[in-house]
C-alpha cells in the first residue's frame, strides 16, 4: 500500500472533484484525508490517498483534468505514517480586524512559539475586514491562559481583535 499526496490547482469551474474523485476511485484509491476550497476564485485541492497505483499511474489517471491548461495537477509519494492523537487541547482562535501585511506570520509564530500546533487554518478577505480561523492544538502542560494572553497582546498589536474557545470532538 502507498500513500500519495495529490493536488489540483487552478480556475474553477463545475465538476472538479467530481472527475478528479472519480479517476482515483477508478484506480482503487481510498481518499483518507482531503480539503478543498476556493481561493478568490481559484480551486484547491489536496488529498491524502491510498491504495495500489503507483504515482505514474495516479498521474496518467489525472492528466486530462490539466488538458485545457487551466488546473495544475500534482502527484508525489508520500510516507505511510499514523496521526497522531492530540495530546493537548484542542482550540479554534479567531482573529478578525482590518487587513494589513503580517496578521498571519505574527499570530502562528505566537501560537508555535508556546509550543502550540496549528491543524487548519483559514483566512477571507472581505473588503477591509480580515478573518482568521485557525484550530489549535496546545500543549496538555502548557498554560493555556497565558498562552491566549501572549497571542492577545500580539493581536492588539496588530490592531486586531482574537477569541478563543475550546473545540469540541465533533467540531474537528
Amino acid at each position: 500500500m502507498t500513500l500519495h499526496a495529490i493536488t489540483v490547482l487552478g480556475h474553477d469551474r463545475p465538476g472538479i472533484i467530481a472527475e478528479t474523485t472519480e479517476a482515483l476511485a477508478g484506480l482503487g484509491l481510498n481518499i483518507e484525508d482531503s480539503t478543498m476550497t476556493l481561493l478568490r476564485g481559484h480551486f484547491a485541492m489536496m488529498l491524502i490517498c491510498s491504495g495500489e497505483a503507483t504515482g505514474a499511474a495516479v498521474s496518467e489517471a489525472l492528466r486530462p483534468l490539466t488538458g485545457d491548461g487551466s488546473l495544475d495537477v500534482s502527484v508525489r509519494e508520500v510516507p505511510v505514517e499514523e496521526a497522531k492523537a492530540t495530546e493537548g487541547t484542542s482550540w479554534v482562535l479567531t482573529v478578525h480586524g482590518g487587513d494589513r501585511p503580517g496578521i498571519v506570520s505574527t499570530i502562528t509564530g505566537v501560537v508555535a512559539s508556546a509550543g502550540g500546533n496549528i491543524t487548519d487554518l483559514t483566512t477571507r478577505l472581505a473588503g477591509d475586514l480580515y478573518l482568521l480561523i485557525a484550530e489549535v492544538d496546545l500543549p496538555r502542560d502548557g498554560d493555556v491562559a497565558a498562552i491566549r494572553s501572549t497571542v492577545a497582546a500580539a493581536a492588539d498589536g496588530l490592531g486586531v481583535r482574537v477569541t478563543w474557545h475550546e473545540a469540541e470532538a465533533d467540531e474537528l
